[in-house]
């Protein structure tokens, strides 16, 4: 059996959340028992990310409940979770940026901390039987940045979504707003 999680990755401005609600719509749609909650991470660390989130609050299709989770996201995932109960994961960019960057975007954990929460939400994420649905940015198709920490983040991405997507029975690419999506065969 596949599993029901999906694993969306796009650019910026690419359509991700947008999809995210399609999925969520259209669950919403097949059974009045169903719910979905969207597990938000990220923090309005200035006016235009309050902005922006603010914007993605209002944009949210009716019925949707929200969970913020800027940091502990896997124990946010196993407290949410219900039966018929799809969840949103948007994102785990921003949930990243959280953990291993230093400043007012995020808290700059040790890596032992990063692990530790690494491993909790792949915990709750194998646990879980109901869909989740992660969104990303794909981040890693431009040039090699110049700061190390910088590239330290880019290649942490990069391996979280090839951890994530082991995890998950669809991956959707979205480009210009539209979604190819390949359904994953299990790897033997």
């Amino acid at each position: 059996m596949s599993s029901p999680h999906h694993l969306i990755l796009g650019g910026q401005r690419s359509g991700k959340s947008r999809q995210a609600e399609r999925i969520g719509r259209s669950w919403l749609q097949q059974s009045l028992a169903h719910k979905v909650t969207v597990v938000a991470t990220a923090t309005a660390v200035d006016e235009e990310m309050r902005q922006r989130i603010e914007r993605h609050r209002l944009d949210r299709p009716d019925g949707f409940d929200t969970v913020e989770a800027p940091l502990h996201l896997g124990a946010a995932l196993r407290a949410a979770v219900s039966a018929d109960h799809l969840l949103i994961v948007d994102c785990l960019t921003l949930w990243l940026t959280n953990v291993l960057m230093p400043g007012p975007g995020g808290a700059g954990q040790a890596p032992s901390d990063w692990l530790k929460l690494k491993a909790d939400m792949f915990g709750a994420l194998k646990a879980i039987r109901s869909p989740v649905v992660l969104v990303s940015n794909e981040i890693g198709w431009g040039v090699v940045p110049m700061g190390a920490e910088v590239r330290h983040f880019v290649d942490e991405l990069g391996r979280l979504h090839q951890e994530v997507a082991q995890q998950c029975g669809h991956i959707t690419l979205m480009v210009a707003g539209q979604p190819f999506t390949q359904v994953v065969q299990p790897w033997a």
